[in-house]
């Protein structure tokens, strides 16, 4: 399947499409034609006017007044990659890496950059033969674009730095020549339009989101299972109540929980608590303002996919070349420390539910075990969720509020989205590992259900995870069974 790169708007939904479907990329005949016509563009006024052009004939940053010959603008370019390529630290997981190249490409097809279309294909043949930069996670102020991660997501482009190819980290170099490629040499614009741009922070924040999605789900079958493991009373879900109070998803979420358990006859049994805790109560309205704050961080990248985040700008129509500003990445920096919260608190309140299943009320055993004393059944399992949730809280600390003078004061106010973007993806990793805990917890809880039954569709998803994760009778090593439920619900809960 081929999906072709076009000024088209590009959702949430078609970014993971491509990356599900492993679809390869293709420039579609407008995106060709808008990079050829904002090519010649550039070279015509590079050849016609002594003008200086930020970037194309001048230094960069502070040293945007000095002027480079024409002998040099190749040279230029070449050293601006090698230069910015200072990253450190861990690198860019392979699936990020991905979205990394798509979002590139797609940035470079406007026909704003000034780029060859030879650049931007060479983008594509990487993405299609799966061939990802080594990109490192530190070093991007979110400012003057991620510089130092879009540097080496660029350096393989002319022979140099690391690629990951067939399962193995190689010198570009090496792999170039297996595929018999030669390196490219940057000309005008071309490498500081690669290294301009927020690609790196939206990058990290598409698969947070196309992650959050599913987590969010994962969070209200969780809580729909707690109800009926806790036997907590329906009416917190009424529609009664939602419709004075009409949040989105709050509205969602009530309507979700009730279909999940839909039919089940622990939720319709006698009750014996006149209420019950906030943790199963306020579902609607803790995981509805989550979901609320999951849309608006989408709106926010969505507008970012379809944009173009490289300085200078060219607008060969209007005969214009503008320096400004699109590459600084407030506009998600300040969305991915709000998802990071919002994502933060369902992994909170989930492990409020771990804890009242576990503590021996409303007819369950103490730890959900048979023999608690002689076995310790859930208990630590609900330790490992308070401490993952207390290292969100440290994470969750904003990356937007920090800013720090660079180059000379030229840049004198920078986002730090891509700490916020890299910290939102931890953020997110937790959240699957506390949404696992609490999902065989629930699990386990509903067994001291029986002979009740929950609702048709938890109980199939109960038989399926149980040909998994047989039902804890004695003590055995739980972080097997949890390594066992991410598998399961990764590979249902998609």
């Amino acid at each position: 399947m081929t999906h072709h790169i076009s000024p088209e708007h590009l959702s949430l939904e078609k970014m993971g499409e491509i990356l599900s479907k492993h679809s390869n990329l293709a420039l579609s005949v407008e995106a060709t034609r808008r990079i050829r016509h904002c090519r010649e563009f550039l070279e015509q006024k590079l050849a016609s006017n002594e003008q200086l052009f930020y970037g194309i004939n001048t230094g960069f940053g502070s040293l945007c007044d000095v002027r480079i010959s024409a002998d040099d603008l190749e040279q230029l370019q070449h050293n601006l990659v090698v230069s910015h390529a200072a990253g450190m630290g861990d690198t860019v997981p392979m699936e990020v890496l991905r979205i990394m190249l798509l979002l590139k490409i797609q940035s470079l097809s406007y026909g704003h950059s000034g780029v060859r279309e030879t650049v931007v294909q060479r983008l594509i043949d990487f993405y299609n033969a799966d061939i990802l930069p080594v990109v490192f996670e530190l070093g991007s102020l979110g400012a003057s674009g991620d510089l130092a991660p879009l540097a080496h997501l660029s350096l393989p482009l002319i022979g140099l730095g690391e690629v990951w190819h067939e399962g193995r980290r190689q010198p570009s170099a090496d792999v170039l020549q297996k595929h018999g490629w030669q390196p490219l040499r940057f000309q005008a614009k071309e490498a500081l339009a690669l290294l301009n741009g927020t690609q790196f922070s939206a990058a990290y924040a598409t698969w947070c989101l196309l992650e959050s999605r599913r987590l969010a789900d994962l969070a209200d079958l969780n809580a729909a299972i707690g109800f009926d493991g806790f036997n907590c009373r329906l009416s917190p879900l009424d529609a009664h109540i939602h419709q004075i109070r009409p949040h989105e998803g709050q509205v969602s979420t009530a309507k979700k929980l009730l279909n999940l358990l839909e039919n089940s006859e622990i939720a319709h049994s006698e009750k014996t608590a006149v209420q019950d805790p906030y943790a199963f109560r306020c579902v609607p309205q803790v995981h509805g303002a989550s979901r609320d704050a999951i849309a608006h961080v989408e709106k926010m990248l969505v507008t970012e996919l379809n944009s173009v985040t490289d300085n200078p700008n060219l607008f060969p129509d209007d005969d214009l070349i503008v320096s400004g500003g699109n590459f600084h990445a407030q506009p998600l920096a300040l969305p991915l420390d709000y998802l990071a919260i919002a994502l933060a608190e369902l992994g909170s309140i989930s492990e409020r539910r771990v804890y009242q299943l576990i503590g021996g009320q409303r007819g369950l055993p103490p730890f959900l075990t048979d023999d608690p004393g002689l076995h310790s059944g859930m208990m630590i399992a609900q330790y490992t969720a308070a401490a993952i949730v207390s290292q969100n809280k440290t994470l969750c600390t904003p990356a937007s509020t920090d800013s720090i003078v660079s180059c000379n004061g030229q840049e004198d106010h920078v986002s730090m989205a891509a700490n916020a973007a890299t910290k939102a993806r931890r953020v997110v990793l937790n959240l699957e590992r506390l949404l696992a805990i609490e999902f065989m917890i629930g699990m386990q809880a509903l067994e001291y259900r029986r002979p009740l039954k929950s609702s048709p569709g938890i109980e199939k998803i109960r038989e399926e995870y149980r040909a998994s994760v047989p039902r804890l009778g004695v003590d055995r090593v739980l972080s097997v069974d949890l390594e066992q439920t991410m598998v399961f619900l990764k590979k249902g809960m998609r």
